[in-house]
Formats: structure tokens, sequence, C-alpha cells
């Protein structure tokens, strides 16, 4: 996951929220070196950034190793376009470097050999 330009926390307002001990967990696993809240911050940014339009990539072709055909299930925004995935439409999910499953649009990777 790409990281959102950082502010320092003494800029940053301090909050509270409850976690289940489980999902602090979780989260501590896989935040590594980064830090659970940071790794909070990020997803945060990238939910505000989907739902207010805002969205932009944070994946090239280049990171995609592989893909296959998919049917979404529910509304998607795929990686490199943006495009909005209704529910029932064709799709693709994209294999990455780090090896993370990705929505993608059938035309996302249309031409490429």
């Amino acid at each position: 996951m790409h990281t959102i330009a950082r502010t320092p926390t003494t800029d940053m307002e301090v909050t509270s929220i409850r976690l289940e001990r489980e999902l602090k967990d979780k989260l501590k696993e896989i935040a590594g070196n980064q830090g659970y809240q940071a790794l909070i911050r990020d997803i945060l940014w990238n939910y505000v950034q989907q739902k207010s339009g805002e969205w932009k990539p944070r994946f090239s072709r280049s990171d995609i190793r592989a893909s296959i055909a998919a049917t979404a299930q529910q509304e998607e925004r795929c990686v490199l376009t943006g495009q909005l995935i209704q529910p029932q439409q064709p799709m693709l999910l994209g294999l990455t470097r780090n090896g993370d499953m990705v929505p993608l649009s059938v035309e996302s990777l249309a031409g490429q050999s």
C-alpha cells in the first residue's frame, strides 16, 4: 500500500477508536515497521479518496503479475483507472507483486501483451 504524504504527528489531532484485540493484533502484523496507526491512517485516506471522488491510482500495469476473470459481487473500483465496476459486471482480479488481489476493469489491461 502506498503511503500518503506524512504530516508530523505533532500537527495531528488526537482521537480515540476502539478496536477488538484480535483486529489490533492483525493490523500490527500487517503493518510491520510502518506501525499500525500509520496503516489505519492510510486505509482511512484511501477510503475518503474513493468515496469523495478524489481517487488516485495506487498501482500501475507493471504492478500486476497476473489476472483472472471474475464477476463483481458488489461495486468495486479499478485500481488502475478508477473506473467503477458495478455488481454483476465482468471484471478481472489482478495479482500484484506483493501478492494482493485487486479489482481491475476488463478494459484496464486491454492491449497489454
